[in-house]
């Protein structure tokens, strides 16, 4: 069979998989639909968060960095797993114990305020729409090359599905849905790497593969093999870094202090039955994140010589079936300059014929290195399961951020259950209709889009959240002045450096040399900064609420510590 119909049959399959899920998983209360009713197992909640936290950035973006930039790709890598190691052990526990639905929800409570929370919902709903429309670029991406449709398609479709199980089963349809997800997208991810480990090295685990010889019988190791493909073309050595210390310094604070900000990943320890389960689910998706992240690399490296063998210098005429249907997407451009024939890939800008979008690498990667046509079709699946998973959990921040946190908990606190309900189902489906036009009109490729994403949330919600539980002094003005000097300077570089606006500036106007991936981190500190300076002059948190803050760092039936 052709991968169209291998793509048909598999990504029908899983689509009739999670529809399907979200029939039986249908929320009935608001408690369901916020929080999957409290009683997700830790495994099944650590499968979810797992699928929600691995995006298409993950999936598709990720390795697609590590390809081109080499050892500089390595800051993704450090910051997102980082960030996840400072999530689990320093504040899902304590988030879990504070015990409510949403981020702006334990910000409005923990600072006494619905000024906080208000501020808490515009940075959510900044982060959660500027990281949907990286998932969305993902699900375009599949779409148009797989399925053979144009990308609006493509799109559209994919809404059509998320919205779908998000609307009818809110977080309860969304993490079982998420753990079938999971499934589907590591099985997606791992298949095709060890296809390639095997077949480039011998070796059946990716992960040493990358560091092992070529089984050609030459004794030369793959790295070495890059390296040298590399630096003919004119390109730096792909183990050889090009990035200012302070700016991987940068990126990897603000992806690690945003991972562990982030609203979608957060709620998902919202939705276990008690601290010790959140502790559990944590450890258990580390570990299943784990197998992709440690994998990433060795995929990059194979795509990359794959790339090169395949296209340096041959005759476009004599390019495979795949390279013609991904220029058919305008994700790879051929530009005969010297028309001869044949591609020039050159690190030379004005010698150079060919443009790789580095989002195709990790799905061009099986047909570039001719696998079955049914594993190419599982990795479009996995791209799939990828980016619809986070943008599920997304919308739903989204839509509970307005229903629950605005309507309910500000502007009508007597709504009944029914219209909080209704509220939150009208809330995302308006989400759908605007992530379906960031991913039309996408803003730039996956992984840098949603690396934006997490420099708002280090830049907004990281320092809240940590003085929110670990210094009970943190008062409200101090918190809303340091949301909203962090969010505004995160959100002027961005516009200004990503998006040329505000007289846009290049890389050698950046401030401190930091590019806007990781200005992030410099937002956070002045986050922390002004609120700690706001603070000292305004008034102390009334005392209930530092007991609270109390009570939420003391293990349940821990008493004070006595000498003997």
């Amino acid at each position: 069979m052709s991968v169209q119909t291998w793509t048909y049959i598999l990504v029908g399959t899983s689509f009739a998989l999670y529809i399907g899920i979200a029939i039986w998983s249908r929320a009935s209360s608001t408690k369901e639909f916020y929080i999957a009713g409290g009683g997700v197992s830790p495994l099944a909640n650590g499968m979810a968060t797992a699928a929600d936290w691995m995006s298409a950035a993950s999936f598709i973006s990720m390795a697609g960095i590590i390809s081109f930039a080499g050892y500089d790709g390595s800051v993704y890598l450090m910051g997102w797993t980082g960030g996840y190691v400072l999530l689990a052990l320093l504040l899902a526990p304590y988030l879990r114990k504070f015990g409510k639905f949403t981020v702006p929800d334990f910000i409005g409570d923990r600072y006494y305020s619905n000024t906080a929370r208000i501020v808490a919902v515009i940075c959510a709903l900044l982060v959660s729409f500027t990281y949907v429309a990286g998932q969305m670029r993902g699900v375009g991406l599949v779409f148009s090359r797989f399925l053979e449709v144009d990308i609006n398609t493509g799109v559209v479709i994919g809404m059509i599905i998320v919205l779908f199980y998000a609307v009818l089963g809110g977080m309860k349809g969304i993490t079982y849905t998420q753990v079938a997800q999971y499934c589907v997208l590591i099985f997606a991810f791992m298949v095709p790497a060890i296809f390639i480990s095997i077949q480039m090295t011998g070796n059946p685990i990716p992960q040493l593969g990358m560091g092992a010889t070529l089984n050609d019988g030459s004794g030369i190791y793959l790295l070495d093999k890059l390296n040298g493909l590399s630096t003919d073309l004119g390109f730096a050595e792909y183990t050889s870094g090009t990035k200012s210390s302070i700016d991987v310094f940068a990126i990897t604070l603000a992806l690690m202090a945003g991972t562990a900000g982030l609203p979608h990943v957060i709620v998902r320890f919202f939705t276990v039955k008690r601290v010790k389960d959140a502790r559990k689910s944590a450890g258990i998706a580390l570990l299943l994140i784990a197998i992709l992240y440690t994998a990433a690399p060795a995929v990059a490296v194979f795509a990359r010589t794959n790339m090169i063998n395949t296209v340096s210098n041959q005759n476009y005429s004599d390019m495979p079936d795949w390279f013609s249907k991904w220029e058919k997407t305008g994700l790879i451009t051929f530009d005969d300059k010297n028309n001869d024939g044949k591609i020039q890939y050159v690190a030379d800008a004005n010698i150079n014929e060919l443009t790789v979008d580095r989002d195709i690498m990790v799905l061009a990667n099986p047909e570039i290195a001719n696998l079955p046509a049914w594993v190419v079709a599982l990795v479009a699946a996995g791209g799939l399961a990828a980016a619809l998973s986070t943008a599920a959990g997304l919308l739903l921040v989204i839509s509970s951020s307005v229903s629950h946190d605005l309507i309910k908990k500000v502007f009508v606190p007597a709504i009944s259950e029914k219209g909080e309900l209704w509220a939150a189902r009208a809330a995302a489906t308006v989400a759908v209709v605007i992530a379906g036009y960031f991913g039309i009109n996408p803003p730039g490729f996956v992984a840098a889009t949603v690396a934006l994403a997490f420099g708002l949330a280090a830049a907004s919600f990281f320092p809240a959240i940590v003085l929110g539980i670990f210094y009970k002094k943190m008062n409200k003005e101090g918190a809303i002045a340091g949301m909203i000097v962090g969010i505004v300077c995160m959100l002027f570089y961005m516009l200004k450096f990503k998006f040329d606006m505000f007289g846009g500036g290049t890389k050698t106007d950046w401030w401190f040399g930091i590019s806007p991936e990781g200005f992030g981190s410099i937002a956070m500190v002045l986050n922390f900064i002004v609120s700690i300076v706001v603070m000292q002059f305004t008034a102390a948190p009334p005392q209930n609420v530092q007991d609270i803050v109390e009570d939420i760092r003391i293990p349940s039936g821990a008493g004070e510590a006595t000498e003997h």
